[in-house]
């Protein structure tokens, strides 16, 4: 049977998969387990601006306080900014109620530890098994014992405070456009930008329950690519649902993904003498020029698995400074302990300031080599690393490629796919080298 955890949560669409009665099991069994520390525990929940957030969310502190455990609301909230104030306020865990850039419909729940860290396996996988078992409400809590919900009012304020930290240049004479994705970072990204002296003009700020990620954010780049061309801004931000990833537009109107934020932060950092081990952490999924260009400066590139919990477990052990992925999941570890947005932007804003030169000249450090992508639908997804076939002409193509592109062929986790990526110098040869291989995969899995 599938885990109830995905790799960023329990998520469904509202009301039929992500149903209430889950959420209520699911703050139950997560205040069941924290309370083993000892003592009731405290937990901060903040949601984004869906309209089912609200539902979930009276679901999920119901749970809560039902286990003898104290939920503290939040209201709207970055997930960096909850991951962030868990640990300065204390809390046993925090939960964020979002289905980041999925469309309204869906929802999503994701807890942090104590530290502000996505939990490990392990500890979800127990959650798991509690609110699988059923609630014997004979030996519930009464009473006094019953938990409280509190109403935070101003922790915003301790986040908004954090980030402004984080700035090392002044922002006034820059002219950014900022589009919120009608989400949980709408109130609070204008308010960092223009506290740094930006001049900031806002796109889908004005969520409404159901607008969210509509045609806008980091997965809709086009109307903040045309809103910067129109009022001659310097740049375009973009974040997502929930706030965790930045995408940017130059001053051209051109789009820069998060390989381009990465890579002019890294070098940003390595001039500051603050990019440890002169290491940039990215997944398997970066481009091959990004690989290059930190080469090319001195500095030096891992890769992991694809997604951001592999980043983040390769940087907190080697104490590596930035990671991230191209989807503009972006890891400051100085400052955060999830990929975070608005702080992406705000360091990205500062290196601009400090290189004296426009974000268009700072993204064409890197040469951005084509990617082709082809999803095989298969009977069987299981096993395809075992066929000596499959494997032999990945091998071809990749000796054919050489450091110059690179062939990367996985499993969907959520279809039944085999997603096959290549990269290199020509795209009409790689549309060819990604066929050849899928319909090797064709032949052994079809």
């Amino acid at each position: 049977m599938a885990r109830m955890f995905g790799t960023d949560g329990v998520r469904g669409v509202a009301n039929v998969e992500l149903t209430p009665e889950l959420a209520f099991k699911l703050g139950y069994a997560a205040a069941k387990y924290f309370s083993r520390e000892g003592h009731a525990p405290k937990i901060i929940i903040g949601r984004d601006t869906r309209r089912s957030g609200q539902m979930l969310e009276a679901a999920l502190a119901a749970g809560i306080c039902s286990a003898g455990g104290n939920a503290h609301l939040l209201g709207v909230m970055p997930t960096p900014a909850v991951s962030f104030l868990t640990s300065v306020v204390k809390a046993n865990a925090g939960v964020v109620i979002s289905a980041s850039h999925n469309p309204f419909e869906d929802n999503g729940i994701k807890f942090f530890s104590q530290t502000g860290h996505k939990l490990p396996d392990t500890v979800e996988d127990e959650i798991e098994a509690i609110v699988k078992t059923p609630i014997d409400y004979s030996k519930a809590v009464s009473g006094s014992s019953v938990g409280s919900i509190i109403y935070e009012k101003n922790l915003a304020e301790l986040y908004i405070k954090h980030i402004l930290n984080t700035a090392y240049a002044d922002l006034k004479g820059l002219k950014v456009v900022m589009d919120s994705s009608n989400s949980a970072n709408s109130q609070i990204a204008p308010v960092i930008l223009r506290s740094l002296g930006a001049e900031v003009i806002t796109i889908f700020n004005e969520p409404n329950g159901i607008n969210i990620n509509n045609g806008c954010g980091s997965t809709h780049l086009e109307a903040l690519q045309k809103k910067v061309v129109e009022v001659g801004a310097h740049a375009g931000i973009a974040n997502d649902g929930d706030a965790d990833r930045c995408l940017v537009v130059d001053e051209n109107g051109e789009a820069l993904d998060g390989d381009q934020i990465m890579l002019i932060c890294a070098l940003e950092l390595m001039k500051r003498k603050k990019l440890n081990d002169n290491m940039l952490v990215v997944t398997v999924m970066s481009n091959v020029g990004l690989h290059q260009a930190m080469k090319a400066h001195g500095g030096k590139t891992c890769k992991t698995a694809v997604g951001d919990r592999y980043v983040l477990e390769e940087m907190m052990k080697h104490n590596y400074s930035i990671g991230g992925e191209q989807s503009g999941h972006i890891i400051f570890s100085e400052f955060a302990k999830t990929g975070d947005g608005i702080l992406t932007a705000v360091q990205l804003l500062c290196a601009m300031v400090k290189n004296n030169k426009p974000l268009s000249e700072l993204g064409a450090v890197m040469t951005k080599y084509p990617q082709v992508l082809l999803n095989v639908r298969v009977k069987d997804k299981n096993g395809w690393q075992e066929r000596p076939a499959i494997q032999e002409v990945i091998k071809k193509y990749q000796d054919e490629l050489g450091d110059n592109g690179q062939i990367l062929v996985r499993a969907s986790g959520t279809e039944p796919l085999i997603r096959i990526m290549a990269e290199g110098p020509n795209q009409e040869r790689l549309e060819q080298i990604a066929s050849l291989i899928g319909d090797v995969v064709v032949s052994e899995l079809a």
